[in-house]
């Protein structure tokens, strides 16, 4: 029996006390020592993906259970309808083979506890990144440590099937240590789902794929990458929800670009690149995440070593951005962070401090505030809400 299967009924024990008109958090560890692309040798403390309630009056986060012995989920990912989750085992190796897996879970309606359902391999390694398509048939990997994209096709039951799609990167950067070759750190799709755009740390490129659907299938696009700054490191990329406006955060020269869309071609256009870190910060720090307000007035993203979280104001009009400034995520190493559904919280994953802080965001300011709540969470890397579920209206 899959170890999976074992931990679900440990889950089920204890997030009964979940009710589904709350809020609950699902958190991505690493569980096993994991080699970074820096050299660095993490020791992953955590046991599995990790359950919060989260208090949607006071942003008190308050653990209720763990799906354990599932390997480096690092990082998580809902279908549209929020039923599934998958979450990528970053490894190195799986049954003697060069690659990592991805994993399913069919989510309980009522307490929010995990199924598990299914793994597939990757065919890359330390798969970093994954998203579910528009239309919930296909999920995308991305693998870093060998830079390649993996595409799966999702059964009805949610199970993932063999890999039905495969692209390998080819290159290298100007930084010997950081880009020597090739590492694809994100898969986002436009809004149409008739676009993929991965970000490659180790060439500087924002990679452009259309999606053809019935196939599972990636072609490069017409124009096939933006390049970045030679040594910028792109990372992360997230669309405006307008769809006409994404915001590129790049790792290692700690930037933020601002892209205007062509929804027809698929193709962007620079419009600004904007430090993340304050003027006069002289340490070493890397930014790992972006993300935007549901509203789309406000862009953010963190930094790894100043341990911050820099907000900025999305000029409607122009899409130009204006920092408003940084807040600290008290806490070392912020990995990932989300905003909930509703625009109310940001939730901080602080890697190197075993936390997950709740932090109030101003509507007016945009700006986030701590909370006071502060969750233990060992080794903690992605942080995902569950809204509950929208009453039918009778």
């Amino acid at each position: 029996m899959p170890s999976e299967m074992i931990a679900r009924s440990e889950m089920i024990a204890r997030s009964e006390m979940i009710a589904r008109s709350e809020m609950i958090v699902y958190v991505g560890t690493y569980t096993e020592p994991i080699r970074f692309g820096t050299g660095k040798v993490l020791e992953g403390k955590g046991k599995g993906i990790y359950a919060l309630r989260l208090d949607p009056t006071s942003g008190e986060l308050e653990p209720v259970g763990v799906t354990a012995q599932v390997a480096n989920p690092s990082y998580l990912a809902f279908d549209g309808a929020r039923r599934f989750l998958y979450a990528v085992n970053e490894l190195k190796s799986y049954q003697n083979k060069p690659t990592g897996t991805v994993s399913a879970f069919a989510i309980d309606p009522r307490s929010g506890a995990l199924e598990f359902l299914n793994r597939q391999p990757t065919h890359g390694t330390d798969p970093c990144h994954v998203v579910v398509g528009a239309k919930g048939r296909h999920l995308f990997v991305a693998n870093f440590m060998s830079g390649s994209v993996c595409v799966l096709p999702i059964h009805d039951d949610g199970s993932l099937g063999d890999a039905c799609d495969f692209i390998q990167h080819q290159g290298s950067g100007i930084d010997p240590a950081r880009q020597a070759g090739p590492h694809a750190h994100s898969v986002t799709l436009d809004r149409a789902n008739r676009f993929a755009f991965v970000p490659d740390l180790g060439l500087d490129r924002l990679m452009a794929y259309r999606f053809e659907p019935k196939r599972g299938m990636l072609e490069p696009n017409d124009v096939p990458w933006i390049k970045m700054k030679p040594g910028a490191g792109p990372r992360h990329v997230a669309f405006h929800p307008d769809g006409g406006l994404a915001y590129l955060v790049n790792e290692l020269n700690s930037t933020l670009a601002a892209l205007k869309y062509d929804r027809k071609t698929g193709t962007f256009r620079e419009l600004q690149v904007v430090p993340t870190l304050p003027d006069g910060f002289a340490g070493a720090s890397t930014c790992a995440d972006v993300q935007l307000s549901p509203s789309g007035g406000f862009a953010y993203a963190s930094n790894r070593g100043h341990d911050s979280i820099t907000v900025y104001r999305v000029h409607q009009r122009s899409g130009r951005l204006t920092c408003i400034g940084q807040q600290p995520t008290d806490g070392k190493t912020p990995r990932s962070f989300c905003i909930d559904p509703t625009g109310t919280f940001l939730l901080a994953a602080n890697q190197d401090s075993d936390t997950v802080v709740s932090f109030r965001i101003d509507a007016r300011t945009g700006m986030p505030q701590p909370t006071g709540h502060v969750a233990e969470v060992p080794t903690p890397v992605c942080v995902k809400v569950l809204a509950p579920p929208k009453s039918k209206r009778k």
